[in-house]
């Protein structure tokens, strides 16, 4: 830039060439906000966290968490779920709930922008002349699910069952919050095209655009649903552990688990009408011994997908009716790749698992739903640039700030793919009567062992990346 500047010296005053570069980075002033760095300006989150996510899929969790230390990139939501989720991982116990704690105050803090939009307001300005980077992370509907879900394992591994379940409850209440609030900003984005006088061809994207389906899997998390239920009944909580159950076999109607303590507490609860129509759909489960214990395992597997980059044209109509077409950049969901994993074994024989939860269905899901308002950012954005670019025109007719503007442009259009990309891809569960005693469950090279109790239910935990294996277990009391 400097080497063009003095090239054109001669026919070009200083004073002149000033203007041009005042009008050319007059954006980077309405991005004075706590998200403006040189990596949202001109690189996106993927791209950003290349080195920490690498990591976790090699199941190298020390060296992800020495990454992210200092890291701060997404922001105190993202950069904290990101943080808490690694440290669990690494079994630092301490460092991730105090990093899920950091992010779920970030959270409330969003909730309440309403009553507090001047920075926000500044962010969004911001945005305009460069790209949703520089605005607050949103978290997705399944990410909140998930950060009260962590919550709630870090109470549990501390033998603090009360603060779990009122974990799952805080679950379904920002989830609902969440969507609502969603709901709006596309309503808002809508409006403020209409009151720019610019229209972009939505249907024409869309129509691109893939689309992860609308199952009930892909917006409603088992995992939490299932948790929820067994942390339910192992409070006694009948009720709440019956209703959780139900709508985690409506997420999941072949999940042997979630089908048997369905039937169990159905009977339990003297609900005959719908005992009746379970047994019919699903028989009678197989009973537990006498003087046997119960273990539940959850497996995690593998991390979810990156966010890639997904560049398209855009037709956008102005309010002289005339039709221009831009590039820009979307993040999109491609080539999904799962890493396989061998089931883990209890004791010599493979452990039947069945699925509770598709992060990558939920993460693909929700960017589809968030698609129309990010199509109609970018064309307020694209309007907003073309604004700059004709205002640099008119203020040097030698061309050069035209061109600057078009650089800049160009170099700041990027992606959002911000999203928690250390969830695990798929999450698994199986159960088995066992006999008291000690007993052994393998998983990949780890082998653990767990002391089964008569009559008595046992929690194990495990989640596998890479070659790399944690897990722990919790006593879950009398089998009633």
């Amino acid at each position: 830039m400097q080497i063009l500047i003095l090239k054109n010296m001669d026919v070009m005053p200083w004073r002149k060439v000033i203007k041009a570069s005042l009008a050319v980075f007059f954006s980077v002033t309405l991005s004075a906000c706590a998200n403006l760095s040189a990596g949202n300006l001109f690189s996106h989150y993927s791209a950003q966290n290349e080195d920490v996510y690498k990591d976790v899929v090699d199941g190298d969790y020390k060296s992800a968490e020495s990454e992210l230390v200092e890291s701060e990139v997404g922001g105190p939501v993202l950069s904290n779920m990101e943080k808490g989720r690694v440290s669990f991982l690494a079994e630092n116990y301490p460092n991730s709930f105090t990093a899920f704690q950091l992010s779920d105050k970030a959270v409330r803090v969003l909730n309440d922008r309403a009553t507090i939009s001047l920075s926000e307001g500044a962010n969004q300005a911001g945005s305009l002349a460069t790209n949703d980077n520089l605005t607050t992370y949103d978290p997705a509907d399944y990410e909140l699910g998930y950060l009260h879900l962590y919550l709630g394992l870090n109470y549990l591994q501390k033998n603090d069952l009360q603060s779990a379940l009122v974990e799952m409850r805080r679950a379904n209440q920002v989830q609902e919050k969440a969507k609502k609030r969603r709901e709006d900003e596309l309503k808002d984005a809508q409006q403020k095209m209409k009151n720019n006088g610019v229209q972009p061809n939505l249907g024409s994207i869309l129509s691109q655009y893939p689309d992860a389906g609308k199952t009930l899997q892909a917006v409603q998390n088992g995992y939490l649903l299932y948790l929820s239920a067994v942390l339910y009944e192992a409070d006694n909580q009948l009720n709440d552990a019956y209703i959780d159950y139900k709508r985690a076999l409506a997420v999941n109607p072949n999940n042997r688990e979630i089908i048997d303590a369905t039937i169990r507490m159905a009977k339990r609860l003297g609900m005959r009408q719908d005992l009746d129509s379970l047994l019919k759909q699903y028989g009678e489960p197989k009973s537990m011994p006498q003087g046997y214990g119960q273990v539940i395992v959850i497996d995690e597997r593998g991390v979810v997908a990156q966010r890639g980059n997904w560049r398209l044209s855009l037709p956008i109509w102005d309010s002289s009716g005339k039709t221009k077409f831009y590039s820009v950049a979307l993040p999109v969901y491609k080539n999904i790749k799962v890493q396989n994993f061998s089931p883990a074994t209890l004791d010599t024989e493979p452990l039947k698992t069945s699925l509770l939860a598709d992060t990558n269905l939920m993460a693909q899901n929700d960017l589809s739903e968030r698609i129309p308002a990010m199509v109609l950012k970018q064309g307020l954005r694209l309007y907003t640039k073309d604004q700059l670019r004709h205002q640099a025109a008119k203020a040097d007719d030698s061309g050069i700030s035209n061109a600057l503007v078009n650089i800049w442009n160009i170099v700041t259009e990027q992606p959002d793919t911000r999203s928690w990309q250390t969830l695990p891809a798929q999450v698994f569960s199986s159960s088995a009567y066992l006999t008291a005693g000690q007993h052994t469950i393998s998983a990949g090279s780890k082998q653990y062992a767990i002391d089964i109790k008569p009559n008595q239910r046992t929690f194990v935990w495990l989640s596998r990346q890479g070659n790399a294996v944690t897990i722990w277990h919790k006593q879950l009391g009398a089998i009633r």
